[in-house]
């Protein structure tokens, strides 16, 4: 609305003009048959008519010019006229070459980002509140345009098909054997075997009744009941010297013996194909649960769901901290002379590569545009952008036509009488 209401004030300010230029055409034409008329009864008329004279040729010349530009004066197909409607294309491509040579340029357009300083000047909008905040807004925006746009079907199965390529499909033996045996040779496993000896030793403690009830369980039907009970004391003594000689010595076979247990599960699940073709069927067997699959399914959701709730919330923790990076991020920039550099540095790099490599597509997008217009409507487009300022033409036209007019005739009066 804006935009027609703009045209049209143009097209009245041109009528406008182009009123006045004409009646002062009319004028001059006016006031030169008067004193024509007059001038053998009123000599001194004879300067006024030359003046007048002058005048109507320079309108009419200026006239001419103007109405040249953008159609055929009165219609007259005269030869070097209505130059802007049959050169439409030539005007096009000429302006789109002038704009990549002179304002495409890579040196241009790098020398004009570095004195700009964009980084300092970001730093410094980031730096204060409304600035991470209104980046935080925008930040939202986006992500909630995003999940508005993308499908979560489509994206579930991407998540899959990355799971699969890069966790599933891969043999896990081989890589989880090289993570295990690097930490059982450095002894990380030693703490979870502590605790579980700590464990075993706190559970005989406490479970004098399961091992004379076990014992009991297993002696044969015609051994006495006191006999059991005898064993099971001893059964229990010895299990409970066992743990705390494994608890208090850390170089007890039975440690020993797991570490190496472990050290050679590790070695196997790094070379003995039997080993990795078990460690491949846990995993499928795992992976195959309905469970598992069920959770891959929600993830996304899940996410999405978090991720939305938060940026929705001006006062979340993601929130808070997103803004609290931004700030700092801009304070940065302020303060750090080298990292301002380094950004300035990449941004007119970035630009100077692309002008560099699409210069001619981007000047191409005015010529192309220019030849999609019609001849007649672009003429029109022009007159009204320009066509107020060119009747100052016809008129300066005809004040200079009168002027000069006067000027030669008073000087050939002057001269020859």
């Amino acid at each position: 609305m804006s935009i027609a209401l703009t045209d049209t004030e143009r097209a009245a300010g041109l009528k406008r003009m182009k009123a006045v230029a004409t009646g002062l055409l009319a004028l001059m034409a006016v006031i030169f048959l008067f004193a024509f008329a007059l001038q053998d009864e009123y000599p001194w008329l004879q300067y006024v008519r030359a003046a007048a004279e002058g005048g109507m040729v320079g309108a009419l010349a200026d006239w001419f010019a103007v109405t040249a530009l953008f159609k055929y004066p009165m219609g007259l197909k005269i030869p070097h006229t209505a130059i802007i409607p049959r050169k439409k294309d030539q005007i096009g491509a000429s302006l789109g070459q002038f704009v990549e040579e002179n304002f495409l340029s890579e040196s241009v357009v790098q020398e004009k980002l570095s004195s700009l300083g964009l980084a300092q000047r970001a730093g410094s909008w980031l730096a204060r509140p409304e600035g991470a905040d209104r980046v935080a807004v925008e930040g939202a925006a986006l992500i909630r345009g995003a999940f508005t746009v993308l499908d979560d079907d489509a994206v579930q199965r991407v998540i899959e098909s990355m799971v699969r390529k890069h966790v599933v499909d891969p043999p896990w033996g081989p890589p989880v054997g090289r993570m295990a045996e690097r930490i059982f040779e450095e002894g990380h496993h030693h703490r979870l075997v502590d605790l579980l000896v700590d464990r075993a030793a706190e559970w005989v403690d406490a479970n004098y009744d399961v091992v004379s009830r076990v014992v009991s369980q297993r002696s044969p039907t015609w051994v006495p009941h006191f006999v059991d009970g005898m064993v099971g004391d001893k059964v229990y003594v010895e299990l409970a010297k066992f743990v705390r000689a494994v608890q208090a010595d850390p170089q007890h076979d039975v440690r020993l013996s797991i570490d190496k247990y472990l050290k050679d599960l590790a070695q196997d699940l790094q070379h003995d194909p039997a080993v990795i073709a078990k460690a491949e069927e846990i995993k499928a067997g795992f992976l195959d649960d309905p469970r598992v699959h069920d959770v891959a399914a929600r993830a996304w959701s899940t996410v999405k769901t978090a991720l939305l709730e938060a940026v929705n919330d001006p006062d979340s923790e993601l929130t808070r901290n997103f803004k609290a990076a931004v700030r700092d991020f801009g304070r940065r920039l302020t303060t750090d002379g080298d990292l301002a550099g380094r950004i300035n540095r990449w941004i007119s790099d970035g630009a100077g590569y692309l002008v560099r490599t699409y210069r001619s597509d981007i000047a191409g997008i005015i010529s192309e545009t220019v030849e999609r217009w019609d001849a007649e409507e672009t003429s029109r487009k022009i007159e009204l952008q320009v066509g107020k300022d060119l009747q100052f033409i016809r008129i300066n036209g005809t004040v200079v036509g009168s002027l000069a007019g006067l000027g030669i005739f008073a000087l050939a009066h002057a001269l020859f009488g």
